[in-house]
């Protein structure tokens, strides 16, 4: 068959094109200076709960989106051979894969596995890792999170509905992320359940909470850390939330460990100072027989609201362990609040005092807020390493009344009578306690404390339910021998 001379033209001319092309191709340089990696998942998450022992897989792509091929020099975990994940990449197994490259505008996949043993007590809750991808220098990091023990996990915001919720006790809690409440909900967490919060995890509370109700042991919250080498063998400030009670809801505590928390958080519109518990406005909560330390922040933040605690400790906090701003209601029977600093929060306890009571809120040099204050220390101790650790402070032009009523106090000598009652109380006498640097705060035999308290009928026993007979005590553990 002949070919025209046309058609002969246009083959070569197609022929040109080919080469050229495929020259161009071949030339194309790699891409050695800055780029970006992207990804497929910004988090990858197994969101398997495991039962019993086993595997799942899971994965993500690897995306080059410059004109150019480039070389990841290293994909690899953060935690190496020690990780619970392993992964493939582009088929090539390990947890340090090097050398990667790919072409412009193409992608390479991850395959990643985590293998569990739910019942490993020594496994975390939440097991989790990093990806890190390193290009011409600069590393891109793709979390990884997975379930480890057997528990029940709280991983949605919102627990609602008119029919309360009640939680169980037959294996612990874990909430990943904000547990939320809802308007018109409530939520029962029985005598001994054991409840892990993850780091960011914090209850925010617009319905109802009731903690404990008849039971006799305790309901724990702490942080869901368990290698406590990780946090130098010992609970640490900050690891958690804690509970914020938003205007118009009710909280009810009894015999609650709250350890280890403070931390900040949002949910929606909604800022929790870091406090271990804040009562806003509105909100109405009552605390029995409940251990409050180790908060980063405050103890107890009390803003307008409705707080009434018997036979609890309150201590070792960076902020106050009990501040109320603008005013509110304050009622502590029986209540030991104790500020010496550790190693985690002995700095800020240089600045804030163990207890702080006032109806103004002071935003800066000229806003300030006002509120009507109530509050009534009685059988109380309020000490620590400060000059002074009870400061009560208002704006006469405001309701304000502080009643201390047969407690022991470590209080400046500037004391305004006009609001603030004294009635009985021992003053800047050190009460003894038996070892704070190891924070042990009951009673040594020679504490002032002993039988300098008024009797209550209906607090007839202490924090760790010792019968109050004879004359009461002042502070939440009555001396025992």
């Amino acid at each position: 068959m002949r070919l025209r001379s046309g058609s002969l033209i246009a083959i070569v001319i197609t022929l040109v094109f080919i080469i050229s092309g495929s020259s161009c191709r071949k030339q194309a340089r790699l891409l050695t200076t800055g780029g970006v990696l992207t990804f497929s998942d910004d988090t990858l998450k197994f969101d398997t709960v495991f039962t019993a022992a086993g595997s799942f897989t899971t994965g993500l792509l690897i995306y080059n989106t410059q004109n150019e091929p480039i070389n990841i020099s290293s994909v690899r975990l953060k935690n190496g051979n020690n990780s619970y994940f392993h992964i493939n990449v582009d088929g090539f197994v390990g947890n340090a894969v090097t050398n990667i490259r790919i072409a412009a505008h193409d992608s390479v996949y991850v395959f990643a596995t985590v293998k569990i043993d739910p019942n490993d007590t020594l496994t975390p809750f939440i097991v989790s890792d990093e990806l890190i991808s390193t290009l011409n220098g600069k590393d891109f990091i793709v979390p990884f999170t997975a379930y480890g023990q057997n528990a029940h996990y709280i991983v949605s915001d919102s627990l609602s509905g008119t029919t309360p919720i009640n939680w169980l006790t037959d294996k612990p809690y874990v909430v990943e992320h904000s547990c939320v409440v809802g308007p018109g909900a409530t939520l029962n967490i029985p005598a001994n359940c054991r409840v892990y919060m993850h780091q960011d995890a914090r209850f925010f509370v617009f319905g109802t909470l009731n903690v404990n109700l008849t039971g006799t042991d305790s309901v724990v919250f702490q942080g869901d850390r368990l290698d406590r080498s990780y946090f130098g063998r010992r609970g640490y400030p900050g690891e958690w939330g804690g509970f914020y009670f938003v205007g118009g809801s009710t909280g009810s505590f009894n015999k609650a460990v709250i350890k280890n928390c403070g931390g900040g958080s949002f949910y929606r519109n909604f800022y929790a100072q870091p406090a271990a518990m804040q009562v806003d406005s509105g909100a109405h909560v009552t605390i029995n027989n409940t251990i409050i330390k180790n908060s980063i922040g405050y103890g107890i933040l009390n803003w307008q609201g409705n707080v009434t605690a018997t036979n609890c400790f309150i201590g070792t906090t960076g902020a106050e362990a009990l501040v109320a701003l603008q005013g509110g209601f304050d009622s502590m029977t029986n209540c030991t609040f104790a500020n010496y600093g550790d190693a985690s929060v002995s700095l800020e306890h240089r600045t804030n005092h163990t207890v702080v009571l006032l109806n103004y809120f002071q935003v800066s040099n000229t806003l300030t807020y006002y509120g009507s204050l109530d509050a009534v220390l009685r059988n109380c101790i309020v000490y620590g390493s400060l000059d002074s650790e009870i400061i009560c402070d208002r704006v006469s032009t405001y309701p304000a009344s502080v009643r201390l009523d047969h407690s022991l106090l470590k209080i400046g000598s500037n004391i305004d009578a006009s609001f603030i009652h004294l009635n009985a109380c021992i003053l800047n006498q050190d009460p003894l306690f038996k070892k704070i640097d190891e924070n042990d705060f009951h009673l040594k035999a020679s504490s002032p404390a002993i039988g300098a308290g008024v009797n209550i009928s209906s607090v007839d026993r202490d924090l760790e339910g010792n019968l109050r007979s004879g004359i009461n005590d002042i502070g939440c553990y009555k001396y025992t021998p």
